[in-house]
């Protein structure tokens, strides 16, 4: 079988007064790529970019550009609610080496599916750099259907699609559409499983927060030793159950935990409260994490 193609959509951590925390940024950046990941996702959902000033947003990636140069695969996210803010961020991002940009489907409003292909053919004829789009129903309301993902896959600058969905959905994807565009699948509660059916390129938030554990599965993977990713996967999917038990500013605390500064859920996302924090410690899968996945920085 094909190694397993790890992307890990990183946070962005900030200061007390919400600027960029530059030390958080590289110690989460320096961690995963010492990890092994073959690739990072800057100002995605994880990343929280609808959330960031502008001015942030353009130190985030400049920071990253910085310290990820021949690391391996940098993409970036530019979504925004309606085609002129995204446009600009594209056309923002274009000036750095990225390898691609993904771009959600508009939120706030609903679209018919006619008009989400018009939009994402008309940003993927902006961009110098190729478009990939973001599937992620839960969050943007949207869901982008079979057929429109199909009519987008030829279009020359659209390759590939991160697929935040069922696997039958992304299966049907992968079936359909020609052998170079990409499909990422992004389900972190079966990545052992869609790696032992070939879908080998993966995406999430959680690998993050537990880099190594992820590698570590798909090394066990590409050994053919299935029952080894299956306790790896027993842990990521315990891990990622606590992180979805919690509010999301949980995130901070997990990451402050295993060494990284900075606050990774900004306003309106609640902190944690001192007793939800040192219940979120306590759990013993957080307690596994903290011990055997620490920073590893520098």
């Amino acid at each position: 079988m094909k190694e397993a193609y790890f992307i890990a959509a990183i946070g962005t951590p900030l200061t007390e007064d919400e600027q960029l925390h530059e030390e958080g940024l590289v110690a989460q950046l320096q961690d995963v790529w010492n990890a092994g990941m073959s690739g990072v996702l800057v100002a995605g959902t994880m990343g929280a970019l609808q959330l960031l000033t502008d001015e942030t947003f353009h130190r985030l990636i400049e920071r990253t550009v910085e310290v990820s140069k021949g690391k391996g695969e940098l993409l970036a996210g530019a979504s925004d609610a309606g085609f002129t803010r995204t446009r600009d961020r594209i056309r923002y991002l274009s000036q750095f080496p990225f390898d691609g940009i993904a771009v959600l489907a508009p939120y706030f409003w609903r679209f018919p599916q006619d008009r989400l292909v018009a939009y994402f053919q008309a940003l993927a004829d902006e961009s110098p750099i190729p478009l990939y789009l973001y599937d992620l129903p839960p969050v943007v309301i949207t869901k982008l259907s079979l057929e429109t993902v199909l009519e987008l896959s030829k279009h020359p600058n659209i390759h590939g699609v991160k697929a935040s969905c069922d696997f039958e959905f992304t299966r049907q994807v992968r079936d359909r559409t020609p052998e170079d565009f990409r499909v990422i699948a992004a389900q972190p509660n079966l990545m052992d499983v869609l790696l032992r059916h070939g879908a080998n390129e993966q995406l999430d938030g959680m690998w993050a927060v537990a880099p190594r554990w992820t590698i570590a599965l798909g090394r066990c993977a590409a050994e053919g030793d299935w029952a080894g990713a299956a306790e790896y996967q027993r842990k990521i999917t315990d891990l990622r159950n606590v992180f979805m038990s919690y509010s999301y500013g949980c995130f901070s605390d997990l990451m402050n935990a295993r060494g990284i500064p900075g606050i990774f859920a900004p306003l309106p996302f609640a902190r944690m409260t001192k007793e939800d924090h040192d219940s979120l410690l306590a759990h013993p899968i957080v307690q596994q994490l903290v011990e055997e996945d620490p920073a590893q920085l520098g």
